[in-house]
Order: structure tokens, then C-alpha cells, then sequence
């Protein structure tokens, strides 16, 4: 074959295509046909949604992995390795297994161009159909109604939340987003709606489509409790369930939306192994705490609706110590939106230091100190890059302080690499 590496492979399916956002799923339902790939297991969980995705799709798989199903799991973007991206029972893909993958797909899509997207979709419903999984998992890379993924017909659709994000593609009102999202449900199918507030284009296209609706709140919810929360739906009550291993209030709701899911699909587990499976949740770069001297918390809350849940569990999980924010926001985010979020989250004494994204997309420190200032009620310090922001805070914090590193994958993922390496034991 081509004899390229991953590395290769991901560079060059940069280019194939002559746009990097092309939505349509002609390519997709074309390259399924050609390359005889169905329905890539028995049961199909598809997960949409502004915010809270990535933490349902691993309650999802913690779960059933509980329960001792055979998951594969799909997820976009990456925090490190592109292989994170697809999972078989809780172990990423190997990088010679990806890349014989991509050259089969590329074989089979002979002239038909394909977004790097799409190749990464098609490899991943290739992969699990060759493990011969029990369910997949598969998460919406952007919107949902026309992305690669919504060219399988999920047995169950999730929309975890709307909230106003991509509105250059996906319109800009939670109407016009909720239409979008909305369209990974399928008629007669549970369609799993996962949050109190809910525009009502998701009620209108799923009564068009003839989904069977439940809203969280309505037709499925929790009690929560001082030691944990007990899960209702209809008839199915677990009750005494351990608080989500993610932080903040609002998992409790992801909890519930990924139970309510199972329930639809008939997988729900005894209570004993769902226990275990929340309890087993991990989610590199959601309110991941780093434990320590001084706290380290990385999120990669990049909108209004996820930095309100940050700023909701910042203040939740507040210490005795200060705040030290390093935060970095792509310039096609409203950064205004996100900064009066974060406002509610800040003491009198806490700190923020913005730092400049490069790219075509990147927004500067200056830029962003400019427009958090008046919002923020205090001077911003700036540094150049990710790495720089989080030196900036390593040498202000004192013993209880904690870092909270937020805005972006493009800010988080540096940052844990930066604080990978700050940690390591010296050598003498």
C-alpha cells in the first residue's frame, strides 16, 4: 500500500478534500455501501449535544463495560493522540491497526473525496465491526443531522444539552442549533433528551421524525441525596447509586441521560454493576483534578453553556485558597459570553492570566485581556503561549492555591503535557 505513517495518513487526509467542513452524508452512505459496513454492532447508542457529550458517551461506556458488554466507543476531538478517538473495550485503537484502516477506506473511495472527519468515522464503524462488538457508542463530531456519524441509524439518539456554539454552521439562535442536533433521531426510536431547558425545535422535529421523546426532569430524573442519587425512570428506580466520579452538579444529569439511554435500549445493568461503572467514569480534560500542594484543574469548557458548568463546580469545589485561571479561547468563541460566566466563579483575590492560540483560528493573550477586563473587574497578566500561562501560575501559587487551565482542547491539551513534565521527578 501507501507505506505512510499515522502521522502521514492525518496530514494528508488534511488535503483531500477541497473543504474542511463539507456537510452531506452522500460520501458517507456511498463508502458504507462500497465497503459492506452495516450496522457496526447489535446495539447503536449515538450521542449529540452542545455540551456534556464526551461525559455521557463515558458513563455510557463505563456502564456497560460494568455490565460486561464488548464496547466500542467513538469520540472526537482528541486531547493527545489521535487513537484516543476510538476505543474497544476501553483500550484505543492501535496506530498500525488505524492505519490499515485508512488504506482500506482509501481503496474503496476510489474518486469520492472525504473530509478528515469522515475517514476517521468510516475507520472507526470499520474497526468495531471487526471486533464484533455488542454496542457501539457513537459521539456527534458537529451538529447532527448532517455529520458523518448520522449516517447510522442509532437505536437510541441522546442530545445532551443546546447551547449557543458553531453558529457560523449551525445557525444562531438554540431554535435553529436544537433543529440540528435534533436530526440523529429516528422514528419509532427513544430519543434521550438530557437537560431542564429545552428549545422546542428538538419537541417539533422529534413529533416530524416520530421519535418517542423523554426529557430529563419529565420522563426520567434523579433525587439526589447527601451519599449519592437514586435514577427514575418510568418503571426503573435504582436507587442508592454513588456520586458521579466526574465533578460538578451537572453530572448528575449526564449520569441520568446515560442511564436513561441504556434503560431505552434494554441494557440497563443490575444495580451492583451500575454502581461500579459510575464509579469508573474517567474524562481526561472535564474538570480533571490534579491533587497537590497546589490544585490543578483542567476543563476544556469553550462556550457559554460549559462555562457556566464551570464556573458552577469552580465555586462548588472552592477552598480557602485563591484561583489562578489560565485560559486561552479560540477567536471564533464568544469570549465575552465566557468571561461573564467566569466572572460568578472569581474572588476578590483570585488571578487570571489569558495566553495567546496560534493558528488561523487562534486569538491572542492581548485580545482576550482586553475583552475579560472590563467583565472580570481586574487587570489581566498575559503570556505568549499555553506553556508560558501555566509557568506564569506554577510560580504565583502558594501552598492551597488551585490552577484551573480552561478555554479550549487547544488550551488543555498543551497544558497537561506542560504539567506532565513540571511534575516529573528532577534528576539529581
Amino acid at each position: 500500500m501507501s507505506g505512510r505513517t499515522l502521522e502521514q495518513w492525518l496530514e494528508y487526509q488534511q488535503r483531500v478534500h477541497p473543504r474542511a467542513m463539507d456537510f452531506t452524508l452522500d460520501r458517507m452512505l456511498a463508502l458504507l455501501a462500497t465497503l459492506k459496513l452495516g450496522k457496526p454492532a447489535a446495539r447503536v447508542i449515538t450521542v449529540g449535544g452542545t455540551n456534556g457529550k464526551g461525559s455521557v458517551s463515558a458513563t455510557l461506556e463505563a456502564v456497560a463495560r460494568a455490565a460486561g458488554l464488548s464496547v466500542g466507543v467513538y469520540t472526537s476531538p482528541h486531547l493527545s493522540r489521535y487513537t484516543e478517538r476510538i476505543r474497544i473495550d476501553g483500550v484505543e485503537i492501535d496506530p498500525a491497526t488505524l492505519v490499515a484502516l485508512f488504506e482500506r477506506i482509501e481503496v474503496a473511495r476510489a474518486g469520492t473525496t472525504l473530509t478528515y472527519f469522515e475517514y476517521g468515522t468510516l475507520a472507526a464503524l470499520a474497526a468495531f465491526a471487526d471486533a464484533g462488538v455488542e454496542l457501539v457508542i457513537l459521539e456527534v463530531g458537529l451538529g447532527g443531522r448532517l455529520d458523518a456519524v448520522n449516517a447510522i441509524d442509532a437505536d437510541v439518539a441522546v442530545v445532551v444539552s443546546i447551547s449557543l456554539d458553531h453558529t457560523e454552521y449551525l445557525g444562531g439562535t438554540l431554535e435553529a442549533i436544537g433543529y440540528e442536533k435534533a436530526g440523529i433521531f429516528r422514528a419509532g426510536r427513544p430519543a434521550i433528551y438530557g437537560s431542564l431547558e429545552m428549545p422546542a425545535s428538538i419537541a417539533s422535529e422529534a413529533a416530524r421524525l416520530g421519535a418517542r421523546l423523554e426529557r430529563f426532569g419529565t420522563d426520567f430524573g434523579v433525587e439526589v441525596g447527601a451519599d449519592g442519587f437514586t435514577f427514575e425512570r418510568g418503571a426503573t428506580r435504582l436507587a442508592g447509586l454513588p456520586a458521579p466520579a466526574l465533578a460538578g452538579r451537572a453530572q448528575y444529569a449526564n449520569a441520568a441521560t446515560a442511564l436513561a439511554a441504556l434503560d431505552a435500549a434494554g441494557l440497563l445493568p443490575a444495580p451492583a454493576a451500575v454502581a461500579h461503572g459510575l464509579a469508573a467514569v474517567t474524562l481526561p480534560g472535564r474538570y480533571q483534578v490534579i491533587q497537590g500542594a497546589v490544585e490543578w484543574v483542567f476543563d476544556v469548557a469553550h462556550n457559554p453553556g460549559s462555562a457556566a458548568v464551570l464556573a458552577q463546580t469552580m465555586a462548588e469545589r472552592r477552598g480557602t485558597g485563591r484561583t489562578l485561571v489560565v485560559a486561552g479561547l479560540l477567536a471564533d468563541k464568544d469570549a465575552t459570553a465566557v468571561g461573564r460566566e467566569l466572572a460568578r466563579a472569581l474572588g476578590a483575590r483570585d488571578m487570571v492570566c489569558a495566553v495567546s492560540l496560534e493558528g488561523e483560528r487562534g486569538r491572542t493573550a492581548q485580545a482576550l485581556a482586553a475583552e475579560w477586563e472590563p467583565l472580570l473587574g481586574r487587570t489581566l497578566a498575559t503570556a505568549a503561549s499555553v506553556e508560558a500561562g501555566c509557568a506564569f501560575a506554577a510560580h504565583a501559587a502558594e501552598r492551597g492555591d488551585r490552577v484551573v487551565v480552561f478555554g479550549s482542547f487547544h488550551t488543555v491539551a498543551p497544558a497537561l503535557e506542560w504539567h506532565r513534565l513540571y511534575s516529573s521527578p528532577r534528576p539529581a
